[in-house]
């Protein structure tokens, strides 16, 4: 009885809200699929993800459309990229920046980036068939069936070389969490060329800050330095001279990390492609099985006793980079960590010096020398992030914890609409207005729970 008093209390107070997200998906709905916002006029794999699993309540149709159009960008080795760039002359400068045509395994037709991001798909591809009947729910899953599955064995054929179980990232860009500390800490101190360290030694960084794009419309203190998008950039450009090959990039000791985020989501997707396999009776290869329980077996790994956190790892070296991130925490969302290592995970939450500010949770922790409450995943509060942490503290019996989270979430946009993400003190919108995967993340909040996909913790 006090569930369902909570839950209507809830619609009552956060219609406004509801309405309000409705009208930032139709703002930026480009027809297949959903641009991020304004600054962003491609479409973004995980971002794609998130919003299909927003849209599913408004439009069944339409999120499925959302998710389909994530898989026309799909290279012929089974990666999926995590930009599919729109067509148009405005664009040539990004298609020429990527290249993807310089990869044999890129479409022909579609330009795209070389790079994935975290693997969402199979979560909204569930959340989706959550949505429709039996027999559709079957048809819907053979239809993305044999793509899902590729991406699958690309990511363990082609980032998990060693047959170790976590698989390695090549890019920032490539966890979503773009200049989140652990990484941006291994750039600054081992991989900056020479070329952008005179440029932060004679301070030419704020010249070259002055015509940068993705400043024009947000302040510069919001965005990633310029160090930092320069860094960034550059390591890019030596991805796509190795033509986006793996073998090649790892063969020439550019950077790789087995990222903490990337991989707690991959256990969560292994498992939704194991369910949707035994839904329409398909085969998942030995291997493919194999890698996956080597995953969740990986996760010892990338606990460190002492601090008692869970931390990103050189993919060489093996050494775990002791930077607390946001990505510290969703090993609850993985759900393959025990019930006294989630409980001190909640304890990092509940800390108000750490993730547990007024609007919590903020992407890096307050006591972080790193932290920034404005500097985009340096300290801000993001949607996302917080809707996969809700997901992993209802996971493990912490519901009075996700609600909490919730209320604070649907406040945020009640007061301020659906930014891109927020001070995490005070509560500020900041980045872009209008964010699509906020207002989707917030239609899947409000809306009714249907069928639940049910799943034990471990023991």
């Amino acid at each position: 009885m006090a569930a369902v008093f909570l839950y209507t209390k809830v619609m009552s107070t956060n219609s406004d809200a509801l309405d309000a997200a409705k009208e930032v998906l139709a703002k930026n709905d480009r027809g297949a699929y959903t641009v991020p916002a304004e600054p962003y006029p491609h479409q973004w794999l995980w971002d794609s993800c998130f919003i299909a699993i927003g849209l599913r309540h408004l439009d069944i149709d339409r999120a499925k459309m959302e998710i389909l159009s994530l898989l026309r960008g799909q290279w012929s080795n089974g990666m999926i990229p995590h930009i599919i760039l729109s067509r148009g002359r405005q664009y040539r400068h990004d298609q020429n920046y990527w290249r993807s045509w310089v990869s044999p395994f890129a479409p022909d037709k579609i330009k795209t980036s070389g790079i994935t991001q975290p693997p969402m798909l199979a979560e909204a591809i569930v959340r989706v068939g959550e949505k429709l009947p039996t027999t559709e729910r079957r048809s819907w899953y053979r239809q993305v069936w044999p793509s899902l599955l590729a991406y699958h064995q690309w990511l363990y054929r082609e980032r998990d070389p060693h047959g170790e179980g976590l698989v390695l990232q090549i890019h920032p860009w490539e966890t979503g969490l773009d200049n989140n500390p652990a990484w941006m800490s291994e750039m600054q101190n081992h991989l900056l060329p020479a070329w952008i360290r005179i440029v932060k030694a004679t301070k030419l960084d704020y010249v070259i800050g002055l015509f940068r794009r993705d400043t024009r419309k947000i302040p510069h203190g919001q965005r990633l330095s310029t160090i930092e998008a320069l860094a960034l950039f550059d390591a890019q450009r030596r991805l796509r001279r190795k033509a986006y090959n793996s073998a090649a990039i790892l063969s020439h000791s550019l950077f790789a990390i087995e990222d903490l985020a990337f991989n707690s989501i991959l256990v969560r997707a292994n498992e939704h492609l194991l369910d949707i396999a035994q839904t329409i009776r398909a085969d998942v290869p030995k291997d493919l099985r194999a890698s996956m329980q080597l995953t969740v077996e990986a996760f010892e790994q990338l606990w460190d006793p002492y601090t008692e956190m869970y931390y990103s790892r050189d993919f060489v070296t093996h050494r775990l980079l002791k930077e607390p991130t946001i990505a510290s925490l969703l090993p609850l969302y993985a759900g393959c960590i025990s019930k006294e290592r989630a409980a001190a995970l909640v304890k990092l939450i509940e800390n108000e010096h750490m993730f547990g500010p007024a609007h919590p949770v903020p992407s890096t922790p307050l006591n972080s020398p790193w932290f920034d409450p404005e500097r985009y995943w340096q300290g801000p509060t993001w949607f996302n992030t917080n809707w996969l942490i809700i997901d992993g503290l209802k996971r493990y019996g912490y519901r009075h914890h996700a609600e909490a989270l919730i209320e604070s979430m649907l406040e945020l946009i009640k007061d301020h609409g659906c930014y891109e993400y927020f001070n995490p003190i005070t509560g500020e919108p900041l980045g872009a207005p209008n964010f699509s995967w906020t207002a989707a993340l917030t239609i899947d909040l409000i809306a009714p729970p249907k069928e639940k996909i049910k799943k034990d913790v471990p023991k």
